[in-house]
């Protein structure tokens, strides 16, 4: 995204369509998500209660930026989706887009419930996939995604062990991080080998979105001759 700024006022819809210059239709599918995360809310726990008042700025915008480091992207790859942050807020600003396609990925039942609630009523072009991880890249090897995200799932060491099965050679992984986003990229070097960036959070100041691209298990050294 050119000139990103760090945590600008996003929240609400007209902040959120403003600065990130979003369509009246899909601001409609947004807020009928919010509608909708509210009202499961008080029988499910879909997010943490507390950042229900800040959903468009800590939510919202915080799954959006990714749309903007990889808006080439066609078939897209949601780890651990939750209540779809950030894969299927991605999926709704790229409804329109020909050709584009989200898989989530989300074990847990109730929760895969509420996506494909959050699916038909905004229509966003979306398959979920109602499993772990490790059983999706057991039973799919054809799927190879053009992005891998995830948010609050994992360190990145086992981020990038649940990711590796999808990726191909053009595949990028974007994985939204905190403070400790550096450190968890050189201990995740020990095991493997990938290029990685680091993108400033539009949302908040110690934040980062970690890029990460030619990823492959690091070679043990050879043993030493004796």
């Amino acid at each position: 995204m050119p000139g990103r700024q760090v945590e600008k006022s996003l929240e609400g819809p007209a902040a959120f369509a403003e600065a990130l210059k979003v369509p009246r239709e899909t601001i409609h599918r947004l807020a009928r998500y919010a509608d909708l995360l509210a009202s499961w809310q008080r029988s499910t726990n879909l997010v943490g209660a507390s950042t229900l008042p800040t959903l468009w700025s800590r939510h919202f915008a915080d799954s959006a930026q990714l749309r903007d480091l990889a808006p080439e992207a066609r078939l897209w790859l949601d780890l651990g989706s939750g209540a779809g942050f950030p894969g299927l807020v991605v999926a709704i600003l790229q409804a329109e887009v020909p050709g584009f396609r989200m898989h989530l990925v989300e074990s847990n039942k109730k929760k895969c419930a509420f996506l494909a609630e959050i699916v038909r009523a905004t229509n966003a072009p979306v398959d979920i996939h109602a499993m772990r991880i490790e059983e999706l890249a057991l039973n799919d090897h054809m799927l190879v995604p053009d992005v891998v995200s995830a948010r609050a799932l994992a360190p990145l060491p086992r981020l990038l062990e649940l990711a590796a099965p999808f990726f191909g050679a053009k595949t990028r992984g974007l994985f939204l991080k905190g403070r400790e986003a550096e450190a968890e990229i050189e201990l995740a070097r020990e095991t493997w080998a990938f290029n990685a960036s680091l993108h400033p959070s539009l949302t908040a100041s110690f934040s980062h979105v970690v890029e990460v691209t030619a990823l492959k298990p690091r070679l043990p050294a050879p043993a030493r001759a004796e």
